[in-house]
């Protein structure tokens, strides 16, 4: 991965000014990307495209998503994603999702039912990184294509990707950090919560993390990692604060940007104490908004069930697509919150969950 980071870097300028101008266009795209040639490659690298997608299926083809859970504001906006492409592209949708990432036989069981009753295509945000392979064997013999989008599928059967990397999403919050103070200039304090020991994507980020920040002036204390709960990462800010009274940064999950936001008032700590998420959630942009939390990337995930849903029917189609491909991830902080487009990387406001398009 660390090969990859200046042509990520390098793009970062770009992608803001582009989905600044997103901002008035009447549709989503063409959308900053990045396909990773050679595809589903671990050592892939990363190219710009300007993802386009169909402008309508030839047929109203049957198409299921199947989610992890749609219990956060996150999957919502995945939802949001495929919802919205299935109906620009007039074809049927239904959704279903196994209620936490411990029923990954429940998804295995909902997938198979979906094929079962006619789905033609499937979409799936992976409960298991592994553990999903065998079923995806079994649907592609058959000539189903399968797309995995958001988590990651290891299994080389898959049809397409639409995701981006967490590395990259740890990366770009760290170098916002260090840029901020490089080599040389007075030593400040990072507090970094990464989340659940021992998940993958917190791995990840941590790896990315701490690799943006080598030879900076910032010191990263050691990571506080623990659940995504609230109570949780509100504790582990808290004893932070204690311990280490002149900190100057908090950085780690959604969760810990939001939860934090009320204690940073609540002590006078407001301009003394930035926060940072590594990752985007309404919470987190309003925060933005309001100047209370500085600065978070952006993975677009309403983009990414976007094209998850057009490789699907290009597949179906036999017509050319990107095979494993995401948005662009850039940073949004108060600079160019008022100018990217909001229902691009986050759902609105009143959007609730839809389970099938017909």
């Amino acid at each position: 991965m660390p090969n990859k980071l200046g042509m990520y870097l390098a793009a970062c300028t770009a992608v803001v000014m582009g989905l600044a101008g997103t901002a008035n266009a009447e549709s989503w795209y063409p959308y900053p990307a990045q396909k990773i040639e050679p595809p589903f490659a671990a050592d892939g690298k990363p190219a710009d495209v300007e993802y386009t997608p169909l402008p309508k299926a030839e047929q109203p083809w049957k198409i299921c998503v199947s989610f992890p859970h749609m219990k956060d504001a996150y999957w919502l906006g995945v939802d949001y994603g495929v919802v919205e492409q299935a109906k620009d592209l007039g074809v049927k949708l239904n959704v279903v999702e196994a209620g936490g990432y411990t029923e990954l036989a429940k998804q295995i069981s909902q997938i198979e039912d979906c094929v079962a009753s006619g789905a033609q295509a499937v979409v799936i945000g992976a409960i298991s990184f592994d553990g999903l392979n065998n079923l995806v064997a079994e649907i592609t013999k058959k000539g189903v294509p399968v797309v995995d989008v958001i988590n990651g599928i290891s299994s080389p059967n898959v049809t397409a990707k639409s995701l981006v990397s967490f590395y990259t999403m740890g990366y770009e919050t760290g170098s916002y950090l260090a840029k901020k103070h490089p080599a040389g200039s007075p030593p400040v304090k990072v507090g970094w919560f990464p989340g659940p020991a021992g998940a993958g994507w917190v791995e990840a980020a941590n790896e990315g993390f701490q690799e943006a920040v080598k030879g900076s002036s910032l010191k990263i204390l050691d990571p506080k990692f623990g659940d995504t709960g609230k109570e949780v990462q509100l504790k582990l800010v808290e004893d932070v604060l204690q311990a280490e009274p002149d900190v100057k940064y908090i950085a780690g999950t959604a969760v810990t940007a939001e939860a934090a936001q009320g204690l940073i008032r609540e002590r006078g700590l407001k301009g003394q104490v930035e926060l940072l998420s590594f990752y985007m959630t309404p919470g987190v942009y309003d925060g933005i908004k309001r100047g209370l939390i500085t600065a978070s990337p952006a993975d677009s995930m309403v983009i990414q069930g976007r094209i998850a849903v057009d490789q699907a029917v290009r597949a179906l189609e036999k017509k050319d697509f990107v095979k494993h491909v995401g948005p662009k991830i850039f940073v949004l902080d108060g600079s160019n919150v008022g100018s990217v487009k909001k229902d691009a990387i986050l759902p609105p406001n009143d959007f609730k969950p839809v389970f099938s398009v017909n």
